[in-house]
């Protein structure tokens, strides 16, 4: 395909993904398999260019003057991508291209000045959600916002079990893995650009052989900040597909038990697999609907990973950013609040419940908190400042300097927020809960 065709390609759907209000991935995947003559290159430069116009959603309106596909991918490509209204206009004439430019969109792509722009849209958010952001960033929320319509990197964890992280990168050298900055097992590959797209990790053989697992940096840290400890009893509420569940066993060197469950039978579905890979022996995986009686008041740690909105993993989900509306908020909120019921009869005395989101919405995180200690008076919150320190302290973690991650989160009263403009992470809220002994 041509560059301009690919133009074309990302247009149709991103208007299929407007028109029937489907997940961007699933529309791409379809679209590819009705045009079996598009190479996997032209595939991967389309679906980089849909998902960086939905990342970039309200300021490419804002500079094209319209909030049609043809706008929002020709001011991606125009200003994001840097090929200009000229860069464009070589584009005409190809019979599979967009229409040439018109005398208005060279002249908007020409004049961009974002910095006269709305707020919220430099932030690429929705409008709804800009008051959310202030009252958690305060004067950065713009920045905040700015950093989660970024690509992300290819963040993978060192499984413990079977290698450490010297060897995973060793091993992932030629695709440009180097560590982490803040987690011990943390590898990652550095956020493409224009056309580019990440290697395949799983198809390599240190993967097969269970030597590391695609894991955001932030989810790392927020397992460890379980502090988990090898010969512990800990509890995985929201399992889902097992990213944490892997991590704590890890951490806990296959001594202990890890038990995993979910509500949704089809999310924990993977974790099978992942925990044969990994090597994993200390986790008892628990069908979704399975009775856990015998588990109230035994557990050493409890981690509800809970249901949110997902706003902190926006620059991995573009298309759901513009999907969010406050009545899903309100049933998150709802659903949170039963699961923290749910999860504290677990914690036995001296035990520590940890709420951890991949949200940045105060009411998802903070307020939670805060209402489930003032009904639950047994439970004493640590204070964000405190968290890092607590997991460091943990020999398991082996966070030997926790001063850049302390310095770089921003700590609540609730818990600590990891975000992509502080800590290069994913966004998360983690918060450490002590029952009373």
């Amino acid at each position: 395909m041509t560059p301009a065709a690919r133009l074309s390609a990302a247009m149709e759907v991103l208007a299929e993904i407007e028109a029937r209000r489907r997940p961007v991935a699933e529309a791409l995947k379809d679209w590819g398999n009705a045009h079996r003559f598009a190479g996997s290159k032209d595939r991967a430069a389309i679906g980089n260019l849909v998902y960086d116009a939905l990342r970039w959603r309200a300021s490419s309106a804002w500079i094209m003057g319209a909030d049609t596909p043809r706008a929002l991918v020709l001011g991606t490509v125009g200003h994001r991508w840097k090929l200009g209204a000229d860069g464009l206009a070589a584009y005409a004439g190809d019979p599979h291209g967009p229409e040439p430019l018109t005398d208005d969109e060279r002249a908007r792509l020409a004049n961009v000045d974002l910095a006269s722009a709305p707020p919220q849209v430099r932030a690429d958010i929705p409008d709804w959600i800009a008051p959310h952001f202030q009252r958690l960033f305060g004067d950065d929320w713009v920045a905040e916002g700015e950093a989660l319509a970024l690509r992300p990197p290819l963040d993978m964890r060192a499984n413990r079990l079977k290698a450490d992280r010297d060897k995973v990168v060793r091993a992932l050298a030629r695709l440009g893995a180097e560590a982490t900055r803040y987690a011990p097992d943390g590898v990652r590959i550095a956020p493409t650009e224009g056309e580019g797209r990440h290697p395949n990790v799983q198809v390599e053989p240190p993967f097969l052989k269970g030597w590391f697992e695609v894991q955001d940096e932030g989810s790392q840290l927020a397992a460890l900040m379980t502090a988990a400890k090898p010969g512990e009893q800990v509890l995985d509420l929201c399992a889902g597909a097992g990213g944490k569940t892997l991590a704590l066993s890890a951490m806990m060197a296959n001594k202990g038990q890890v038990f995993a469950t979910d509500r949704d039978r089809s999310r924990l579905a993977p974790i099978y697999e992942r925990v044969k890979r990994a090597g994993a022996r200390n986790i008892q995986i628990r069908e979704a609907g399975s009775p856990l009686e015998a588990l109230e008041g035994h557990m050493d740690v409890v981690l509800v990973d809970a249901p949110c909105t997902g706003t902190g993993i926006w620059r991995r989900r573009p298309d759901a950013k513009w999907r969010l509306t406050d009545r899903a908020l309100a049933e998150r909120i709802e659903e949170q609040r039963a699961v923290l019921e749910e999860a504290a009869p677990y914690v036995k005395p001296g035990g520590r419940l940890v709420y951890v989101t991949c949200s940045l919405l105060p009411e998802e995180n903070g307020d939670q908190v805060a209402a489930f200690a003032a009904a639950h008076p047994g439970f004493t919150v640590l204070p964000g400042a405190e968290i890092v320190a607590s997991a460091a302290a943990a020999p398991s973690t082996d966070l030997a300097d926790p001063a850049p991650l302390a310095a770089a989160s921003l700590a609540l009263p609730t818990g600590l927020i990891l975000t992509p403009h502080r800590t290069g992470t994913d966004g998360f809220f983690v918060s450490v809960l002590r029952r009373a002994s």
